[in-house]
């Protein structure tokens, strides 16, 4: 196991040189994002805000914003988990460049993107992010259109997943990344003539605040749920694949608003059939985990210098985890999600 950096006070994420300063990880957003401070082009610089909420209801809704400098991505996501079902809505924005920048920081800000058929406006004051969201043309089995408004809110103290790595062939290429699990969800939305209303004692969110500068070619792959345990609400993130995770990695379980850090994990899943189960597990023996998918979100883009392959499961977890203190948690059918992608970018 790896000696990990964990970070205790804020600063800044760059140096003069155009380094990160620290390395690591924090229970906190502690580094501050300067986009005039980052040593690339407008086109090299990679923001993205990205939400979810899987509900034990069996329905999942997914938005993503995101600036690659070169191109914007917006989208609307529909899960539909008993059917096996995603339905997806979205807008490209060529050239967005710094014309678009995203926040720079996670806990205030607003992100706004009206298409002809396609609107996004996030809004984040002191944690609680308002979510409105619209799209005249996602098709679904029973009828055309999805809008509709989500309040996730951010308990006081909540601790998060926040890491900053460099790439060990390029050090001027960072990533910097704050999860939030564990966000209580209110609000409603229709989708094809159905209301869908989510409940805060039963639906939690997820927040991934991205923002870097990429080498080309990347794989990664990420997991991430959030519910309750007996009442008390509980959420894991995983992630590897990319970038130097030597100083730290981003995986770790949040129970009672308080985070527990694992070291290394890896999944294990067939390629050739995305729906059979996965199995999870930890170098550190903290995390044992089938993942039982039920929805294969996939995409595919080439554009020659251009490429990504996408796989986002939706489905549900089960097995146990290991708290710092050794208290064993049980899971049984905990609704979650887990992806590979591969861009070239």
């Amino acid at each position: 196991m790896n000696q990990q950096q964990e970070i205790l006070a804020p600063l800044q994420l760059h140096s003069s040189a155009g380094l990160l300063n620290q390395p690591g990880w924090a229970r906190q957003p502690f580094w501050q994002y300067r986009r005039s401070g980052v040593p690339a082009s407008a086109w090299r610089i990679k923001e993205w805000d990205y939400y979810a909420v899987v509900s034990p209801a069996g329905f999942a809704i997914a938005l993503t914003a995101s600036n690659l400098g070169y191109a914007g991505l917006y989208a609307i996501c529909f899960v539909d988990l008993a059917s096996g079902q995603s339905y997806q809505s979205e807008a490209l924005q060529v050239l967005p460049l710094a014309r678009h920048a995203f926040p720079e920081q996670a806990a205030d800000g607003e992100i706004c993107f009206h298409s002809k058929h396609l609107s996004l406006h996030f809004v984040s004051v002191a944690g609680q992010r308002r979510l409105h969201f619209a799209s005249s043309q996602l098709q679904g089995p029973d009828g055309r259109g999805i809008e509709g408004e989500i309040l996730l809110s951010q308990p006081p103290g909540l601790e998060s997943m926040n890491i900053a790595t460099s790439w060990a062939e390029n050090r001027k290429a960072f990533y910097y990344n704050s999860k939030l699990n564990c966000l209580p969800a209110s609000g409603a939305f229709d989708f094809g003539g159905k209301h869908h209303v989510l409940q805060p004692e039963r639906d939690l969110g997820v927040l991934d605040w991205g923002r870097g500068v990429w080498t080309y070619d990347n794989t990664w792959y990420w997991a991430s749920a959030s519910g309750f345990l007996d009442g008390v609400p509980f959420g894991f993130n995983l992630g590897y694949g990319f970038s130097d995770r030597s100083v730290a990695t981003e995986n770790l379980l949040v129970y009672g608003g308080r985070v527990h850090k694992l070291d290394q994990v890896e999944f294990h899943f067939d390629r050739n059939d995305w729906l059979k189960p996965w199995q999870v597990s930890s170098n550190d023996r903290r995390l044992q985990l089938s993942f039982r998918p039920a929805v294969d979100r996939n995409s595919r883009l080439n554009l020659l210098a251009i490429a990504s392959e996408q796989h986002q499961l939706f489905g549900y977890y089960s097995g146990q985890a290991v708290l710092d203190d050794g208290r064993i948690l049980q899971l049984q059918d905990f609704p979650g999600f887990a992806e590979e992608v591969r861009n070239r970018w």
